[in-house]
């Protein structure tokens, strides 16, 4: 497991020398808080109690979203642009000829990325976001491990939705068209666009039982404590997901390391 450590402290050094762009995403982020900060109180001003939720929940709502944005890796992240990129250019040779396990290579990288992010671009928009508004924290310091640990989950089965897409380019040539289509499928489903305890009828049942639900949605339900069933239940959810995600992981990767496709003679 030595490799592994290493490999993800160096994700993390390499992604820590972005100063600027973490800084650009900072206050991008920050920025995108105060202006769903200002439709969310529009929204439950018109809708009191929507989906369970009061105001301060739909506020801390809006800036552990914009916390959890760049480590979960809605928008993408190394996995889905770079592996990706070395399946269409035939760089994965390389990885397939290291003596590790290309799974946990590229799950070590994305931990790593993570881990920063987290720290430089997950806590300053809930810092920024707590010195205007009122909002919620977990209500006691034994829930801060259950909390550290349903996001942890909801990063590795980013992680794994993000792999699966880019191993697709074994089969598809290019990735890229599949990368398009689950970004706009994490958007709706993870709860980036609106909390999916606000969807109606059935659309929230099937968008909440969606493996995307357990990247972000859950997550944040475990934080505010309006999980329906439980943090047990919660947690249960997003170990359930990791498990069948991370099997189809390995058996895609399986297949996918037996496929030689030739282009261009």
């Amino acid at each position: 497991m030595g490799v592994y450590w290493a490999i993800a402290v160096r994700s993390f050094r390499r992604f820590s020398t972005y100063r600027i762009a973490t800084v650009s995403g900072v206050f991008t982020n920050s920025v995108f808080g105060f202006i769903l900060c200002g439709v969310y109180l529009t929204l439950w001003r018109e809708r009191p109690g929507l989906g369970g939720y009061d105001v301060p929940d739909a506020l801390t709502f809006v800036w552990l979203q914009q916390g959890m944005l760049a480590p979960v890796g809605i928008f993408g992240a190394t996995t889905t642009n770079e592996l990706g990129e070395r399946v269409r250019s035939g760089e994965i040779a390389v990885d397939l000829y290291r003596p590790t396990q290309l799974l946990l290579w590229w799950l070590s990288v994305d931990l790593g990325r993570a881990v920063f992010q987290l720290f430089a671009r997950g806590g300053i928009p809930m810092v920024v976001g707590a010195l205007v508004f009122d909002l919620k924290f977990p209500s006691s310091v034994w829930l801060w491990p259950v909390v550290v640990l349903g996001l942890v989950l909801g990063i590795v089965v980013s992680f794994t939705i993000r792999y699966l897409v880019a191993l697709s380019g074994f089969w598809i040539t290019d990735s890229r068209g599949m990368e398009q289509l689950a970004l706009v499928l994490s958007l709706f489903f993870a709860g980036t666009i609106l909390p999916l305890v606000a969807f109606p009828g059935w659309i929230g049942v099937v968008a909440r039982a969606t493996p995307w639900a357990a990247t972000m949605q859950v997550p944040i339900d475990i934080w505010l404590g309006r999980n329906p069933g439980g943090t047990g239940q919660a947690l249960l959810f997003q170990l359930g997901w990791l498990l069948v995600l991370l099997l189809t992981a390995q058996f895609v990767t399986t297949l996918a390391t037996r496929k030689v496709v030739i282009q261009g003679g």
